[in-house]
């Protein structure tokens, strides 16, 4: 059994041990030691990095039936000496994390009733999984009073009880749990089971904020960040928000303000662009050529619906069949082919094999694109056409 040195001491950032055992795993080798500052992976969280020797990566570790694997660059001989290092940074930011989920979710728990069913922790985000609704205001509520747990700078204590004191305990657990259960307790917020290391005080975690909700089989899926990361998640959209600010010319109070008038604007333009796309059309749609009531028209700046649109306009001249091509010879051409009595798809078939092309549709309309040179389409166009009408 190794000896777990982060159960004795959650800051323990350097440690002394010996190599028992070291096997190639694939690339890189799993190697055992005596004791271990190291966090293997469990309970939603992912395992600590560092080095052994300082010049060797600990790229993952693993705990199984009591005895936890280093996944190490090199191969390191049995009986040696090393001195590991946590990636400190890394582990003291997971701590706030992790204990920010176990208030916010005890404080759940306390008020609604609701079980934390699911948490995962990530390098950048935290996840946790409710099995009941919250309201955006249970929410923000919920959020408020966690804040306030880290303002009153709560010890977070470790316990282990006895199987008679387990018994007579109220705990959170999402699992049933064989042999010693360590309890993480934190007064007046939390009694939870779990197997991971925690700040000694709440106000360690310095921040907790909630930076989505979604609905999730049932419940509500918080994702939040803490401490280091809800510091740069502000930092960063305070970033986002002066340069928001400088593109319009408002005051930080007036930025939604700003946005919602510019959204306003532009639905504007857009009502105009469009009325004024749409008398474009009309006019194009009139002075397009028709040879024998069919019209094989050629466009590279219609965007949008603006093909089928013109087609359209183009049939209700009278026109047997149109075609718009939109594009160039180089890249392309998207084409829309449509009719009010006559079958298109026989047409689009021909196209599509002929030049590189696929699509399809209903009998009075195809969409699709191919490739080739506009007089050869075209030239191919008026043949199929005059071949359907003998």
């Amino acid at each position: 059994m190794t000896e777990k040195l982060f159960y004795e001491d959650s800051y323990m950032k350097t440690f002394t041990a010996t190599v028992i055992s070291c096997e190639s795993f694939g690339e890189i080798y799993k190697a055992v030691l005596d004791r271990t500052a190291f966090f293997p992976e469990g309970g939603g969280q992912y395992a600590d990095q560092g080095t052994l020797e300082k010049d060797v990566k600990v790229l993952d570790v693993q705990e199984k039936e009591g005895m936890i694997y280093h996944h190490i660059e090199k191969e390191m001989e049995p009986g040696t000496k090393v001195t590991g290092m946590i990636d400190w940074e890394k582990r003291f930011s997971r701590m706030q994390q992790h204990t920010a989920e176990h208030i916010v979710s005890g404080l759940i728990h306390q008020k609604f009733g609701y079980n934390n069913v699911g948490f995962h922790l990530a390098d950048s985000y935290c996840t946790l999984d409710i099995d009941g609704p919250l309201t955006k205001e249970e929410l923000r509520q919920i959020e408020w009073e966690a804040n306030k747990a880290v303002f009153a700078n709560v010890p977070v204590e470790v316990l282990y009880p006895t199987k008679e004191q387990l018994e007579d305990m109220e705990y959170r657990s999402k699992i049933e749990i064989e042999g010693q259960v360590r309890i993480v307790r934190i007064p007046g917020y939390d009694v939870c089971a779990c197997c991971a290391p925690h700040v000694k005080m709440t106000g360690e975690i310095g921040l907790i904020k909630f930076t989505q909700s979604q609905n999730y089989k049932g419940g509500v899926r918080i994702t939040m960040l803490s401490g280091d990361r809800a510091f740069c998640d502000y930092c960063r959209k305070e970033e986002r928000v002066k340069e928001i600010m400088a593109s319009l010319a408002a005051k930080e109070e007036l930025v939604a303000e700003a946005v919602e008038h510019l959204k306003e604007e532009n639905a504007i333009l857009k009502q105009k662009l469009y009325e004024q796309q749409k008398r474009l059309l009309e006019i194009m749609a009139d002075h397009v050529p028709v040879r024998e009531k069919a019209v094989c028209y050629f466009d590279g700046t219609l965007e949008g619906a603006a093909p089928r649109e013109l087609m359209n306009l183009i049939l209700d001249r009278g026109v047997t069949i149109c075609a718009v091509f939109v594009g160039n010879e180089r890249d392309g051409f998207r084409y829309v082919i449509g009719s009010h009595d006559m079958d298109v798809r026989d047409l689009c078939k021909v196209l599509n094999k002929k030049f590189e092309g696929r699509g399809g549709g209903k009998a009075l309309m195809v969409q699709g694109s191919l490739k080739g040179k506009k007089c050869d389409i075209e030239k191919e166009f008026y043949k199929e056409v005059e071949e359907t009408r003998k």
